[in-house]
């Protein structure tokens, strides 16, 4: 892994970068950030401009990791061509296929050969019946399992990526202690944004996500893999109030801590839609200018939603209160897309800031 971005490091560059390659999917995940459809946009980039922006990628220093998603892209046909080139520029580049039956032995090696590092596939339950009935698909938990074990077999490291609803909380610590005996090199925990189907899915009461917290911190200090989480970055105060000493929850002694990246959305992350347009993040939709006409460099240094999101002095409401504020800064999508405006609020988190409480004590 490369040396951890400081402050400065992200307020230059984007540390990770993801290009949605397609939207085009054939399963149909009820969480589905993207509302995936079967077809292909007649308006996504083509393989020419899809260069010419991994090669204004290519040029940055330090190059951020490319992850190339969808949809599926396996559902492009010129993903390998666009894995050759990327790789050929210098990026570390991953993947995250939908579990089909297009990502055989057959493609899983062309796209090792092709220098691909890492594989990333979801998994969102322990039962069969609760992680098919979330992709919409019978037979997908067995196809990923599938997948999972060829990946690693060719000699591919794999991610999980699990996606947090009211529809598999209860499953979560069982897929850690599944997951343990796996052999994957993280599990990347995303917590429900309500953004495309995803907007008439359940979320996790906000208290709900303190002892969900408590789970994944005691089995990150113990797994075998690597635990991070996206769109919940007040993991991060959890943490930092755990090392502290002030959470009640029984901790297991911290045998190999992990540090932090501080990524949020803007905030070292980048992402760019089939399509070409470039938002903080696939779960914050602001349109802040579109690939290959624009430099993705110039508009994550300058474009004002950029800097604002990556400026913890504009939070409003307690996150803006929040003594956390620049560790956590809450999940920007998430507050978009619950009141409309990416600085309000986390509103999934139960943490009072003293000041805030004083604020509103005095009102």
């Amino acid at each position: 892994m490369p040396d951890l971005p400081s402050l400065e490091d992200l307020d230059r560059n984007p540390f990770l970068v993801l290009y949605e390659l397609t939207q085009a999917c054939d399963l149909a995940c009820r969480h589905c950030r993207a509302s995936a459809q079967s077809l292909r946009h007649p308006d996504e980039l083509t393989e020419e401009e899809s260069r010419h922006f991994i090669d204004q990628l290519a040029g940055l220093v330090p190059q951020p990791l490319l992850v190339m998603t969808g949809g599926d892209p396996f559902k492009r046909p010129d993903l390998y061509a666009l894995v050759h080139h990327a790789v050929r520029a210098g990026l570390r580049v991953a993947v995250t296929p939908s579990a089909t039956a297009q990502v055989d032995r057959w493609s899983l090696l062309r796209l090792r050969d092709e220098g691909v590092r890492r594989l990333a596939v979801s998994m969102d339950g322990i039962r069969e019946a609760t992680h098919d009935g979330i992709r919409g698909v019978p037979g997908s938990m067995a196809r990923t399992q599938e997948i999972v074990h060829i990946a690693q077999e060719i000699g591919l490291q794999v991610q999980i990526n699990t996606t947090v609803s009211m529809r598999n909380v209860d499953e979560l610590e069982a897929m850690a202690d599944c997951l343990a005996t796996r052999g994957i090199v993280l599990w990347s925990v995303f917590f429900l944004v309500p953004v495309g189907r995803g907007a008439v899915e359940e979320r996790i009461p906000a208290a709900r996500y303190e002892t969900v917290f408590a789970m994944l911190w005691r089995k990150s200090r113990l797994a075998p893999f690597a635990i991070k989480t996206t769109e919940a970055p007040h993991f991060r105060r959890f943490v930092a109030q755990a090392r502290n000493g002030n959470v009640r929850e029984p901790l297991a002694t911290e045998a190999r801590p992990r540090p932090s990246l501080g990524l949020n959305d803007g905030k070292g992350v980048a992402f760019v839609s089939h399509t070409g347009f470039i938002y903080p993040s696939g779960f914050l939709p602001v349109s802040c200018g579109r690939v290959p006409q624009d430099s993705l460099l110039e508009v994550y240094r300058h474009h004002p939603v950029f800097r604002d999101l990556r400026d913890p002095q504009r939070l409003k409401g307690k996150c803006g209160a929040c003594e956390f504020r620049a560790l956590c800064g809450g999940s920007r999508a998430r507050a978009h897309a619950v009141s409309g405006d990416y600085l309000a609020p986390e509103p999934d988190c139960v943490y009072q800031p003293a000041a805030w409480k004083a604020k509103e004590g005095a009102c």
